[in-house]
């Protein structure tokens, strides 16, 4: 088990494949274990890069997440970027994952060559987000399938994580904090914004919601898949990974060999 330092703590890594490097960065409640049966997909292509965020799978546990979740998150992705000295390397961000990818980018585009950003709500959280989110986390409690995953991805704290995560993403709601570090127009890396057309999970108008992204940012494009649940790079694994894989290397990617 491989581990860096952040803000005093330990996080979390583990290093799979050859090619060039791609950072992998799950989502809300979830860990790097909601990728290992995708890497299959990716491990003959690149040299993939799986992180448990702060307070999250086999990190360091933290007393509170901060409202500004996503973009701590970022911190963390800067910080293991440049940890492991690999030149330039792609983010795949999922679900809230997307916004922490998008972030660290807008901080250290020097750092990162392309970003695949999929299914997430864009640019601002629903009027009622706070609420639905409450709701949906208690539900989840209660079923027995999302039970198994949250300690599969966490552990045995579990419940204290999410708990964590629902008080954390509650309040950037209620305060609307800002999502993005940075303008978007200032994003100076290209960008892939993916999702499915039937993801129940994101918002009813998330086409609209990336063309208004896209007209935004200077180089982002938009694939949405007709089917699927969330995040599409799970219900959609194998088109998802093609397509990933050939946005990733129009863009610079090379290979090469790990520097330490």
């Amino acid at each position: 088990m491989a581990f860096f330092p952040y803000q005093g703590k330990q996080v979390f890594y583990e290093e799979i494949g050859q090619g060039a490097p791609v950072i992998f960065l799950h989502g809300n409640t979830a860990s790097a274990r909601m990728f290992e049966l995708l890497m299959p997909l990716y491990t003959d292509k690149f040299h993939c890069v799986l992180i448990d965020f702060l307070g999250n799978g086999r990190s360091d546990r933290v007393n509170q997440f901060p409202a500004d979740l996503w973009q701590d998150q970022a911190g963390q992705v800067i910080a293991l970027a440049e940890y492991l000295h690999m030149g330039k390397i792609g983010l795949i961000g999922t679900s809230g994952g997307a916004w922490a990818a998008l972030n660290a980018a807008l901080e250290r585009p020097d750092l990162f060559c392309a970003v695949t950003a999929d299914s997430f709500d864009g640019r601002t959280l629903h009027d009622q987000f706070a609420e639905n989110l409450i709701a949906e986390r208690a539900a989840a409690r209660q079923d027995p399938l999302a039970r198994q995953f949250y300690q599969w991805c966490q552990g045995d704290d579990w419940e204290q994580v999410v708990e964590r995560d629902t008080e954390a993403l509650s309040r950037c709601a209620r305060e609307q904090r800002p999502l993005f570090c940075h303008p978007l127009n200032q994003l100076e890396v290209p960008v892939l914004l993916m999702g499915s057309r039937t993801d129940k999970l994101c918002r009813d108008n998330l086409k609209q919601e990336y063309e208004a992204m896209a007209a935004l940012i200077p180089n982002a494009v938009i694939h949405f898949f007709e089917d699927g649940g969330h995040p599409a790079i799970l219900s959609n694994a194998e088109a998802a990974a093609e397509m990933i894989s050939d946005f990733f290397h129009q863009h610079s990617f090379r290979p090469f060999e790990v520097v330490r």
